[in-house]
């Protein structure tokens, strides 16, 4: 069932959420994340932002709360790439 988006967010509050979950030591709840945002957001928005980095791979969000997975590391990029598939 597809839902009418009545606000898309923009980058900067994209962003914003991006780096409170890349900080979170672990999970945290969609109102634990809401609290540590800087500027409130409304409910629907951040659905939208935490469905589209679920989309992409950067968070997994799950039963016990909304995880940042997303790794960057030059080293590991390499290693992948250096990896042989079994």
């Amino acid at each position: 069932m597809e839902q009418e988006i009545l606000h898309y967010p923009n980058l900067k509050t994209v962003l914003m959420v991006e780096k409170v979950l890349k900080e979170a030591e672990m999970a945290i709840s969609r109102e634990e994340l809401k609290k540590r945002l800087p500027t409130q957001i409304m409910h629907q928005t951040l659905n939208v932002i935490l469905e589209y980095l679920e989309e992409k791979g950067f968070i997994i969000d799950g039963h016990k709360g909304i995880l940042w997975t997303h790794n960057d590391s030059p080293k590991l990029r390499e290693a992948i790439a250096r990896g042989v598939e079994l």
